[in-house]
Order: C-alpha cells, then sequence, then structure tokens
C-alpha cells in the first residue's frame, strides 16, 4: 500500500487523466489535492492513509461522510480526498463516496456482527446481500440502543414505531422488515433473546410491480446514444454499452457478462442465457451493434485474455471485465451529458433504458408475445407491467358509462332529492 502522499496523488492524478474526466471537473478535484498538500505540510505530515483523510475532512469540511442532499462543491471536495483514501485501500476509485459508518455496540449490536458472519461464512451469501442487511440492521440496532432497549423489550407497538421513524419507502420497509426478522428469529435460535420477538414484525402488503416503470421516449433514447464521443477509446466502448442497453434492453449483468463465444457472426445472431434468470435468449446481430463491437475491438479495446468483450480501460483494473456499477454509471454519464428532461428524478440506469425498449415497442404495436421475447421473460404475465405506461393504449380501453336505471341514483328517487 502506497503511503507517501506525494507518489499517491501521482498514481491518482495518472488515473484521471487516463479515465479522461472533463478538464474543468479534473482541475477542480486536484486543487482539492493541493489544499490537502497544503495541510499536511501544516501539520508536517508526509504519509497519509484513512484516519488522517478522515480527520481532515472533519476539520475543512465538518464531516468525512457524505451527507444527503448534499451540494455539489461539497460532494466533490469530499470525492476528491475520498479518490485518495480508496485507491490506497483498493487501487481504484470506489462508486460513491460512504454516507453512514456501520459502527454495532452493545448486546443487540454484538449479536448483529455474529448474525453476519453468519450469512457470510455459513450461508455464503453475496457481498451485496450482506451489506443491504448491514444497513438494515445497523438503523435498527442504533434505534435500540438509543432507546435503552433490548431484544426482550420489543413489541408490535416498539417495531411499528421503528419503521415510522424510519420514513421508509415501501419498497424498503418490506425489505427492513424481512431482513430484521430473521435477524430477530437467529437471535432466539442463538439464546441472545428469552423470546422468539421476530413475531413482532408484522407482514406488509406491498407489492414488487405495484409501481409504475420509468421510461423515456425514442427521441430522449436517441439523443443519449448521440451524446457520446465516439473518437476517443473510451467514447468506443461506453457507445457499445449504451447501444446494447437501448437496442436489445439487457439487464447490467448481461452487458457485462457478453463474451466472444456469444455471437454468431456467420449467421449474424448473438445468444446467451441470460444471468438473471437462465433463459436462453437469442437477437439479431443489428449493423450498428456489430460495427461497435468491430470498433471497440480493433481501437479501443486493452489487450487482456478475459472472454469477455467489454472491459475496463482504468489503470487499476484494466482488462478486467466490468461490474455492474460501472454500466449504471455510464448511461447516468450520457443522461447528464445529453441534458435529458428531469432525469435526475427518475431512475436513469440501464433497467430503464430496459423498460423504454419494452414500452415504445408496445407503443408500435409490437405484440407482447414478441416484446416478451426480446426481454427474454418467460411469462407474457411478467411483460404485462408496461402496459401500465402506454397512456394512448389504455384511453382506447376505457369504458363508457352505463345507463343507469336505479330511483335511488335519479335526482329525486325514493330517498329523496340528493
Amino acid at each position: 500500500m502506497v503511503t507517501d502522499f506525494e507518489e499517491l496523488v501521482a498514481l491518482c492524478d495518472e488515473e484521471l487523466r487516463h479515465r479522461e474526466y472533463e478538464s474543468n471537473y479534473y482541475v477542480r478535484i486536484t486543487d482539492q489535492w493541493d489544499c490537502l498538500r497544503k495541510w499536511l505540510i501544516k501539520k508536517k505530515i508526509s504519509e497519509f492513509n484513512e484516519e488522517i483523510g478522515n480527520c481532515y475532512c472533519d476539520e475543512m469540511f465538518g464531516t468525512h461522510l457524505m451527507p444527503r442532499r448534499a451540494p455539489t462543491n461539497f460532494r466533490e471536495k469530499l470525492r476528491a480526498i475520498r479518490m485518495l483514501i480508496s485507491y490506497q485501500k483498493n487501487g481504484d476509485f470506489e462508486f460513491r463516496c460512504p454516507s453512514v459508518e456501520y459502527i454495532f455496540t452493545g448486546v443487540v449490536g454484538e449479536t448483529a456482527l455474529t448474525y453476519l458472519d453468519y450469512c457470510k461464512n455459513e450461508l455464503v451469501l453475496a457481498e451485496k446481500t450482506i451489506e443491504n442487511k448491514r444497513l438494515y440492521l445497523y438503523n435498527f440496532c442504533s434505534y435500540l440502543n438509543a432507546k435503552g432497549l433490548g431484544f426482550d423489550d420489543l413489541s408490535i407497538e416498539e417495531t411499528e414505531t421503528f419503521f415510522s421513524s424510519m420514513n421508509y419507502t415501501l419498497a424498503s420497509r418490506h425489505n427492513a422488515a424481512r431482513n430484521i426478522k430473521l435477524f430477530l428469529q437467529f437471535a432466539y435460535d442463538n439464546g441472545k433473546s428469552m423470546k422468539d420477538t421476530s413475531v413482532f414484525i408484522l407482514p406488509d402488503n406491498y407489492k414488487k410491480d405495484c409501481k409504475l416503470p420509468t421510461t423515456y421516449e425514442e427521441d430522449e433514447i436517441k439523443e443519449l446514444v448521440s451524446s457520446v464521443e465516439r473518437a476517443s477509446a473510451i467514447g468506443k466502448r461506453d457507445y457499445l454499452i449504451l447501444l446494447l442497453a437501448t437496442e436489445y434492453g439487457w439487464r447490467a449483468k448481461d452487458i457485462t457478462k457478453f463474451s466472444f463465444s456469444d455471437i454468431d457472426w456467420d449467421n449474424n445472431v448473438i445468444h446467451f442465457s441470460q444471468h438473471k434468470t437462465d433463459v436462453p435468449v437469442e437477437y439479431p446481430l443489428l449493423s450498428t451493434v456489430g460495427n461497435a463491437i468491430i470498433d471497440y475491438l480493433k481501437y479501443a479495446r486493452p489487450e487482456t485474455d478475459v472472454p469477455e468483450i467489454i472491459v475496463s480501460m482504468e489503470n487499476a483494473n484494466k482488462g478486467k471485465p466490468l461490474s455492474s456499477p460501472t454500466i449504471h454509471s455510464v448511461v447516468t454519464k450520457y443522461m447528464k451529458r445529453a441534458g435529458i428532461k428531469n432525469w435526475q428524478n427518475k431512475k436513469h440506469g440501464p433497467h430503464a433504458m430496459r423498460h423504454s425498449l419494452a414500452t415504445n415497442l408496445l407503443k408500435k404495436n409490437v405484440t407482447m408475445p414478441i416484446i416478451s421475447t426480446v426481454m427474454g421473460h418467460q411469462r407474457t404475465e411478467t411483460t404485462s407491467i408496461y402496459i401500465s405506461v402506454d397512456y394512448d393504449k389504455l384511453k382506447q380501453c376505457a369504458l363508457p358509462m352505463p345507463v343507469l336505471r336505479s330511483l335511488f341514483y335519479s335526482k329525486e328517487g325514493s330517498h329523496g332529492k340528493i
């Protein structure tokens, strides 16, 4: 691990240049490193680590955690320091700055840590799943500790008060309840509570598909794709990513897993089994996609032996397969560059492109079975959620009000005037 500050800055500076960030953003980030350099000189510190970085942020910004809805200039200042910290620890810039530190205390907190270890080592759950559990359990443990409560002090009223205090969305409330219920069952099974307090977590009526999916118009999708500067290596890569997301509606994981063996050049088709459902799908190799693949392979793709087509171009991970958050970041980047109206207040990742493709196909009177095939859905019922966002079609389905013959609804019926 590089601890010399100047050496670390040099590595991060090279990484910034390689990623082709906009010049103004590059200047603002490096200016923050200069401010940190002056602070270190004043403190007579030559080496750097996370503790020193956090100390600087606390003194200069008032916090080393990212507050919700923080102003852009504040986010950039904190982001600049977090770049150094994350690159020093992991050899790469973190996806987003942390907004909370998960510090578990007390009996409940210690049990939560034991439970998380159990999920990792015994249940072998994915790291992302464990991180979600950690967030919900941290909120729950912090609430109990703040009120001086233990496991055996819980009741229906207390758990409902907790959920109300968190202002969760319906989906988050549902996920939190499920994770906390499993945690409380674990505590009872391992003798940490005298009674099974998981019964105090009431069921809810949350339905996963109760919300309308986010979609974008065809013109907006065209503006998004056209906003890519395809002269640079990163531009060629990002252009291919956007085509796969918008033309085929692929999920982020399918884009990252897209491999050479998936392409049948002789028959101009792409075929693979979806990562999420393992359902085999087949797509025509569109000329736009085929040319984008060739352009990327010839002039942009780093030398690497991995089977995945699209790989990282950052120095730290050059030639390695991309992660799903990177695909989301690419779509977000060009949403902003294209100036898509109100994109910040809507879903703006690859899944929104997937929803948009299905909805725009529906508007063109493409049948549901065909849309289901394109989406790789096993059942047309799964695809039917997209009907709810085609308002023009819904208007055609409006039913006329039937003639009312009951005296009850007349102006002067048996119940008098109404």
